[in-house]
């Protein structure tokens, strides 16, 4: 068995090594009849949100993954228009525009009905600068031909307007968006189908998401390393292992489970551009798991278990219920925010959704640090100092880790307050990564804490064996110095009568001389 653990980690660390220079950016966008809303002066469809780098090569013709280009490329776009809105004669078109976010500025036009105006009214027309029923554009400070607007054709009374195939080659490193605009009147209704193709030099991942893969590499291999040490020390105490340290294994199993699944599930997001949803619900799934034991595992802990107390007693019940709250709450969040999601731009429902997820985070934080309290003292009362040592090293360590997550999310609120536009996407993925280092850190606080020992079962259940191995010892001592006084006293008694017998017998050797 363990061999078989080492050939499956050495495995794996070779597949990590090997994919560990690739960095992807991009994804497949996919449109089933999607409605366009009316926003401003035009009817408009959001087509998605990318951070993209810039072309490494200008070779067109390689159609590999790993070919160094990046672009953006349009494959069977087609637009539909109700049957009332094809009878009037004539050419009417449908806007494509790609502007990197920088640019956003040189989209649209004065304010019209409260928003911003995107296409060119007559008025505005009237002014200068643009022409009635186009989008108002102007030339980037940093590339005259960029933002980028394709047109698409309503050609007489044809219902459908289609693009069959082109392809927008990405040159500067930036967050790319994609709008589909109508500015005629007549096509309200429209919908369109087809997708888009985001890539950059090495693949289809997001942008945000890019680097992630390569931290999972590092976190799985930080895992196997810790796993490792505690897998040598599991086994070679084995007879002294306490349930507490088969919680903690399975935490560290489960989180090395969870960052294997994550990068396979990023490298199969890399190769294909789209996101399955049944492999991406088991990764968040394992992770909701890993989360919930870890945070029962801190509050059992807290309270005592497997230290001061055998059993949680009444306080199970409660405990598993908290368990299954949280574990609904974290998988639901979780779903919301991977499953099928491959814009760099989070969803509305993620808002909402995090409010039961932090409302049971606080309150756990809250129990934990009561029930550590309580232990303090108990620990303080019978001056179990071994323990009451170990205890408030992992209160401090708590105490640590809640202070840098409240600060960690102050910063995470900054961050996303100040880059409304996703500007700083190439470091928005530390904002991820930092919760995972965060919960490992805190593992290998308790793993050093309650390391597998000799003496585990010793100091384990101190209420119901601590304080007679302190009578013992106490007794121990006390008999000890006891016995060491009266064999002091013994030798004082021979001393003395050895003493008097001498004096004795030269009282009467003088005598003798005397006589």
């Amino acid at each position: 068995m363990l061999f078989a653990s080492s050939f499956l980690f050495l495995y794996l660390l070779l597949i990590f090594i090997s994919s560990i220079l690739f960095t992807s950016f991009a994804s497949i966008h996919i449109y089933n009849h999607e409605p366009f809303q009316d926003v401003g002066n035009a009817f408009l469809l959001s087509g998605g949100s990318e951070g993209i780098a810039a072309s490494l090569t200008a070779d067109t013709h390689s159609n590999s993954i790993h070919d160094g280009r990046s672009y953006i490329r349009f494959e069977n776009i087609t637009f539909r228009r109700r049957k009332y809105e094809a009878k009037a004669r004539g050419t009417v078109p449908v806007h494509i525009i790609i502007f990197e976010a920088a640019d956003r500025d040189d989209i649209g036009g004065s304010v019209y009905g409260g928003q911003r105006a995107i296409c060119c009214t007559r008025d505005l027309a009237k002014m200068g600068g643009c022409k009635q029923g186009e989008v108002i554009r102007r030339g980037s400070a940093t590339d005259i031909n960029w933002p980028v607007i394709v047109d698409v054709y309503f050609k007489g009374k044809s219902r459908i307007a289609s693009l069959d195939s082109k392809e927008v080659p990405i040159t500067k490193t930036g967050m790319y968006n994609l709008f589909f605009v109508a500015c005629d009147p007549k096509l309200k209704e429209i919908v369109m189908t087809g997708k888009t193709i985001w890539k950059n030099p090495d693949g289809f991942l997001p942008g945000r998401m890019a680097p992630l893969k390569k931290f999972y590499v590092f976190m799985a291999l930080a895992y196997i390393f810790l796993g490792m040490i505690w897998l040598f020390q599991y086994v070679r105490f084995w007879d002294d292992i306490l349930q507490l340290q088969h919680c903690i294994s399975a935490v560290i199993g489960l989180g090395l489970f969870e960052m294997i699944l994550w990068y396979f599930e990023y490298t199969n997001f890399n190769n294909t551009g789209v996101r399955p949803i049944i492999v991406t619900t088991w990764v968040v799934t394992i992770g909701a798991i890993r989360k919930t034991i870890a945070r029962l595992l801190i509050l059992s802990v807290s309270m005592g278990y497997g230290v001061v107390r055998p059993t949680l007693g009444g306080l199970t019940s409660k405990v598993l219920l908290l368990g299954i709250t949280y574990l609904l709450a974290s998988e639901l969040l979780n779903i919301t925010e991977y499953v099928g999601t491959i814009n760099d731009v989070s969803g509305r429902a993620r808002l909402i959704l995090v409010l039961p997820d932090a409302f049971l985070d606080a309150f756990l934080i809250l129990w934990i640090f009561t029930s550590l309290s309580k232990t303090l003292e108990q620990l303080q009362a019978k001056r179990s100092s071994v323990k009451l040592d170990t205890y408030r090293k992992f209160s401090n360590a708590l105490l640590v880790t809640v202070i840098s997550s409240v600060v960690w999310i102050g910063y995470e609120v900054y961050f996303k307050a100040t880059d409304p536009f996703n500007e700083r996407w190439q470091s928005a993925w530390i904002i991820t990564a930092f919760w995972d280092v965060l919960a490992f850190a805190l593992l290998c606080v308790i793993c050093y804490l309650w390391a597998p020992s000799q003496s585990s079962q010793r100091y384990a259940y101190s209420e119901e064996v601590g304080e007679e191995s302190d009578d013992e010892e106490a007794l121990s001592l006390t008999k000890g110095k006891q016995e060491g006084q009266g064999e002091l006293s013994l030798v004082r008694q021979e001393k003395n009568a050895r003493t008097d017998a001498s004096s004795d017998e030269d009282d009467e050797s003088d005598e003798d001389k005397r006589e």
